[in-house]
């Protein structure tokens, strides 16, 4: 009886007890102390990477859509993914330069958003507001946006979610897509929690595809400012400063005197300073107007108050001062990030002349990066078709045709031996864990063989099924040489720094095999070739029943 009475009163503890820190567990989540990350239903759903999913859209007037898709504007559709019906929802295309490109090949392979709850409010996919398909457009791997993603993810960088996606219209077969995450409200309370910071996408460029990705949630469109060209003005008009121990600084790739970049290739356009972007784009403080970083605060994602830009302009000046870096940079986050970004060498970029794809979080005051747009990584921009110059591309000069100085959100990295050392050791990490221990050549070779029969009888692709198994094994093949290079950076064998490559290049990993176009990219001034009669119709408009550029731009649909 006595055992009985004490185990009554253990059990009533155990419950009090329970309650107490259930309570307790309430009260930090809502008042932020503790913030992780949100499971979301649609994660394991269409983001299941096992498998290739399917999506049906269903229009009423679909020739009539494609003909207003320059426009960007929504119109009515149903889409059926994976056997589940999702009525009156809104489709609309989507691009920059990929939205005029698509135009003016003459094909009509869009990207498209899929918007849920643009004609039923509250409408979502298990908790997703809206969904990219991306057409994969320049990429004859078909793998590019998703090699990098599942990089960055793997590293532990706060990316968006994919997967492949077989399209069908309206009953008949369109295509093989890649269905990506947009980085909006669904993707920041994935990432972050209910209670969110503020979200931006800089952007100068306006490159004929309006919105870009990912447009705001409940916003006016952004505006889009020109290039200013020159190079911005530091805080105080000062250049910016070096610490002492700089003799493992340097900046970015330099020019040979024949023009080439160490290992040859050539640099990417835009001129000098900030290329085509601008000076707050690149993140770089001017002054405390607002006026001045325009382009941050007109492609605001998030509704932002006055208190929220004097707050992000204040973390700018302290980021470019370079002053308690940590108080204003998620200093593992956004290395984590750059660790990826770096090894992909995607020059339409951040650290590339355009200065832009991608986008800024902010909250209480501390900055980080979070990735768009990779179709073009791995040399597809404009600029060097030589593979050496790319498979040994210096970690620690990673900005493309300008100086590391002039983007305050990386040269923090190199202004400090202790940044530099977490930075190194992250990208070793990152190589042993995704290259050293096998993953990656298991896992490219997993989704080539899932993706093949797809890509075979895909009829509105860019580039023939041929053109894709090249490309997925070039692929395979630069990005074990990468590994193999940034291991001889990090160990000292091989130069990190452009100059110490212009000075030695004798170490530098042989990639004369490699054939860069093969991936697919930017014409890099190549020209194009036919695997198939052309008919040139007087006004340098080549129309083909199948033809095939060698830089993944056209296939006309028939």
């Amino acid at each position: 009886m006595s055992t009985c009475k004490h185990i009554d009163k253990i059990c009533c503890a155990a419950l009090i007890f329970s309650m107490i820190l259930a309570v307790l567990v309430i009260g930090m989540g809502a008042s932020g102390i503790m913030e992780v990350s949100a499971k979301i239903g649609y994660e394991s759903r269409l983001f299941d990477t096992a498998r290739v999913h399917t999506v049906a859209i269903e229009m009423e007037d679909w020739e009539g859509f494609i003909t207003t898709c320059t426009s960007e504007e929504y119109s009515l559709c149903s889409v059926v993914i994976d056997d589940e019906t999702y009525k009156n929802v809104g489709i609309r295309a989507k691009g920059n330069t990929s939205l005029t490109q698509v135009e003016r090949y003459g094909n009509d392979r869009y990207s498209f958003k899929i918007e849920f709850d643009h004609y039923e409010s509250g409408k979502n996919y298990y908790g997703l507001d809206k969904l990219s398909l991306n057409n994969i457009i320049q990429d004859n791997t078909y793998m590019k946006d998703y090699l990098t993603y599942q990089m960055m993810r793997k590293a532990g960088a706060d990316a968006p979610l994919c997967s492949y996606v077989n399209i069908t219209v309206n009953g008949e077969d369109w295509g093989l897509y890649l269905a990506v995450e947009c980085v909006e409200e669904a993707f920041l309370e994935r990432n972050y929690g209910k209670n969110y910071g503020n979200l931006y996408k800089p952007d100068s460029m306006d490159m004929g595809g309006g919105r870009g990705h990912g447009k705001e949630f409940d916003r006016q469109d952004a505006g889009s400012g020109l290039p200013d060209g020159g190079r911005p003005p530091m805080p105080g008009g000062e250049k910016p400063q070096r610490p002492e121990d700089d003799d493992f600084i340097d900046d970015s790739p330099q020019l040979r005197k024949d023009g080439s970049m160490p290992g040859g290739g050539r640099p990417g356009g835009g001129g000098k300073g900030m290329g085509m972007g601008s000076s707050d784009v690149a993140l770089v403080y001017t002054d405390d107007e607002y006026d001045s970083y325009k382009n941050i605060f007109e492609n605001a994602k998030t509704a932002v108050t006055n208190a929220d830009k004097d707050r992000l302009i204040s973390s700018l000046k302290q980021l470019n001062e370079g002053v308690n870096i940590g108080e204003v940079v998620n200093v593992e986050e956004v290395i984590r990030y750059f660790v990826v970004h770096n090894f992909v060498c995607n020059f339409d970029s951040y650290t590339g002349s355009m200065i832009h794809n991608y986008y800024l979080y902010e909250k209480d005051g501390q900055l980080s990066m979070i990735p768009w747009d990779y179709n073009l990584a791995f040399g597809g921009f404009q600029g060097t078709d030589d593979a050496a110059s790319l498979v040994n591309f210096p970690i620690d000069s990673p900005v493309f045709g300008d100086t590391t100085q002039s983007r305050p959100m990386i040269s923090w990295i190199f202004n400090s031996r202790e940044y530099t050392q977490l930075y190194h050791e992250s990208f070793a990490e990152f190589i042993a864990m995704y290259f050293d221990s096998g993953y990656f050549a298991e896992m490219i070779d997993d989704v080539k063989d899932m993706i093949a029969p797809y890509v075979e009888k895909d009829v509105t692709r860019f580039c023939t099924y041929e053109e894709f198994l090249k490309g997925v094994d070039t692929l395979k093949e630069f990005c074990l040489l990468r590994a193999e290079s940034i291991e001889g950076q990090l160990s000292g064998e091989i130069p990190s720094t452009s100059q110490g490559q212009a000075q030695d290049n004798t170490s530098l990993i042989d990639a004369s095999d490699i054939d860069i176009s093969a991936m697919g990219g930017m014409e890099m001034g190549k020209g194009v070739s036919f695997s198939s009669k052309s008919i040139d119709k007087g006004n340098g408009t080549l129309y083909n029943e199948n033809v095939s550029f060698n830089t993944c731009v056209a296939k006309h649909r028939i």
